[in-house]
């Protein structure tokens, strides 16, 4: 027997190896199996479980036990319904084909795994999977392997010890992909950190040279690629006094395993705070070091200048691109910059230190220096603006030579008030211009590209709101349907363009036809139109109908192919009371579609109405 659990931990350890091993690939060649990921998973998964078959273990005579649904239901949790229907199909193919009196038992047993893995999938379809679902996917594969035994004859019954078996097997090799899973994730964590880090990041090793730098660091020392800076120490990139310096300081750190901490260095006209730490393996031997450096060239020279500076405050309000001023409790400008000042260059004269605050709002009111003041601007609106000044807000103005300013105001501890004003008129006009092009999209997205009228999608829109509209209120509403008579026959004779022409010249003759911005003209679909009156009867439809007849006529549009020797149309009209669609508003399309059917068989160029009543039912088209 000791044997038999010898031969069973080396199928285990088979499966688990596969499985380990795909994982781990699966990782190294993600990019080159990007596409293909989820089918080759399924491959290793039937190539793992066809090997767990060859190496089952007989428990007893004529009893083998393997492990080959542990790779099938791994395939279906983690790679899905691809990776699970491949893995099955291989494994079923080969039971199949080994023969036996329980193959199509067992053909059966692994689909219903690879269903339970792919069921899985599916439970956690929004996620990762978690410890969770791989216990839950191994209960319902002990389960499934028990009831199969139980119900079909021809498996041998290895009762709990064969599911055990699997279960423990499905477990190990499922904590063993999450694990991988989870190692990966946090490692593209780290790296994508340590990569998009704005700071200068890397670590050398005991010699001080660099094992691993970010993107930053590499542009810092003029390499093309990080890779490029692998290898090379200090001596390769400053001057030689200046490496030596670092080098010492490196290898005292890394001896005495004292951090360094926010140290000033200097390279060329630059200067960086680095922050350096060992690096210490499993043994908590010191192998290198990893640092951390910032520039701090800027802030080096702005505490310069700020040291030689008198006036500390007026300094840097004067280098802000942003203007700045301070008001006390009372409404008084304590303080201000000259760019709050150029803000608003018609009341930029009252904007003094001294001034009070209404004193600023009545120039602003002389002026009209803002856009949203209102026609009867007074007194009561100075009192109410002075007053919401000592509340912290954001506010958006624009001017009258149409520019836009940010106000942002914060309260101070002793309750004066700091107001900052940006320009944002460059971000304002990019909002408008982006609103226009959503709604120029919108547009296109309901205009039929062609005829420059309403297409298909904006009609349906249309009918679907007014229908509902009519059956609300009760009141009328009216459809024509119209189709260019002979319209192949022309397209044939004249060619496309001319057709595209013809199309366009029926659009503006409706257009031209209708008189409510309510109206709806729409092209239905190839030479078929449609013009949906809202609020009108049959006798003003006939009226349009007739008109846009009329107007066609008056175009002349020769084709040689028609009866007519010019271009016509054939009308169908319906019209309805609301509560007549109340039930079903298609069928005022129906009714419309059928008039138009029959105007073209009575020898087209013709009008034909007809009116939905309660008593009869909407008409349909024939054939």
């Amino acid at each position: 027997m000791n044997g038999t659990w010898e031969q069973f931990a080396g199928n285990l350890a088979f499966v688990g190896l596969a499985i380990s091993l795909w994982a781990h690939v699966s990782i190294w060649f993600r990019r080159m199996l990007a596409g293909y990921e989820k089918i080759l998973f399924g491959v290793t998964a039937g190539g793992t479980a066809i090997g767990s078959i060859l190496l089952a273990v007989e428990f007893s005579p004529g009893v083998y036990v393997d492990l080959r649904y542990v790779p099938v239901v791994i395939a279906g949790l983690f790679g899905g319904p691809a990776a699970a229907i491949t893995a099955a199909s291989a494994a079923v193919l080969f039971r199949l084909a080994a023969g036996g009196a329980a193959a199509f038992d067992g053909a059966i047993l692994i689909a219903l795994v690879a269903g339970i893995g792919m069921a899985t999938n599916f439970l956690t379809r929004k996620r990762s999977p978690t410890f969770q679902d791989i216990v839950l996917m191994t209960g319902a594969v002990g389960v499934a392997l028990i009831v199969a035994m139980l119900t079909l004859p021809a498996l041998p019954v290895m009762g709990l010890r064969m599911a055990a078996l699997n279960c423990v097997a499905t477990a190990v090799c499922g904590l063993i992909i999450l694990k991988t899973q989870h190692s990966e994730l946090e490692r593209s964590i780290l790296v994508t950190a340590f990569s998009q880090s704005p700071d200068y990041l890397y670590v050398k090793d005991r010699d001080s040279r660099f094992v691993t730098v970010n993107e930053n660091m590499a542009r810092l020392h003029r390499c093309s690629t990080v890779d490029h800076m692998v290898g090379l120490s200090d001596f390769d990139t400053m001057t030689p006094h200046r490496a030596e310096e670092l080098y010492y300081h490196e290898q005292e750190l890394m001896r005495t395993g004292t951090p360094l901490i926010d140290s000033v260095e200097q390279m060329g006209d630059r200067y960086f705070l680095a922050s350096k730490v060992p690096v210490r393996n499993t043994e908590g031997r010191i192998i290198g070091l990893a640092g951390v450096t910032r520039d701090i060239t800027e802030r080096t020279a702005l505490e310069r200048e700020l040291r030689e500076s008198k006036n500390l405050l007026t300094y840097a309000m004067a280098g802000m691109s942003d203007g700045f001023a301070m008001f006390d409790t009372q409404g008084f400008l304590l303080f201000c910059n000259e760019q709050y000042r150029n803000a608003f260059p018609l009341s930029a004269d009252v904007r003094v230190i001294g001034a009070n605050i209404r004193d600023i709002l009545r120039r602003i009111i002389e002026t009209r220096e803002r856009v949203d003041l209102p026609c009867d601007v007074g007194e009561d609106w100075i009192e109410a603006a002075s007053a919401s000044l000592h509340r912290n807000k954001d506010e958006e103005i624009q001017l009258q030579n149409g520019d836009w300013r940010s106000l942002k105001t914060r309260l101070a501890e002793d309750g004066s008030a700091m107001v900052v004003v940006s320009d944002i008129t460059a971000t304002k006009q990019a909002e408008i211009a982006l609103r226009l092009s959503a709604e120029q999209l919108k547009t296109l997205a309901e205009t039929d590209g062609l005829t420059g009228i309403a297409n298909r999608r904006a009609f349906d829109e249309a009918f679907e709101r007014e229908a509902a509209r009519s059956v609300r209120n009760n009141t009328p509403i009216s459809l024509l349907m119209i189709d260019i008579d002979r319209f192949k026959a022309y397209n044939d004779a004249y060619g496309h363009p001319a057709g595209d022409q013809c199309l366009r010249l029926v659009s503006k003759c409706l257009i031209q036809s209708v008189k409510r911005p309510a109206d709806i003209v729409a092209r239905y679909g190839g030479e078929e139109f449609v013009v949906l009156l809202p609020e009108t009867d049959e006798e003003g439809a006939a009226a349009v109908a007739e008109q846009f007849v009329f107007n066609l006529s008056q175009e002349n549009i020769v084709h040689s192919s028609s009866e007519f020797a010019r271009v016509t149309a054939s009308v169908g009209i319906s019209s309805a009371i609301g509560r007549i669609l109340r039930g079903d508003p298609s069928a005022l399309l129906a009714d419309a579609d059928a008039s138009l059917y029959d105007a073209k068989a009575k020898g087209r160029n013709n009008i034909l109405a007809r009116r939905l009543t309660d008593a009869r039912p909407p008409t349909k088209k024939a054939g």
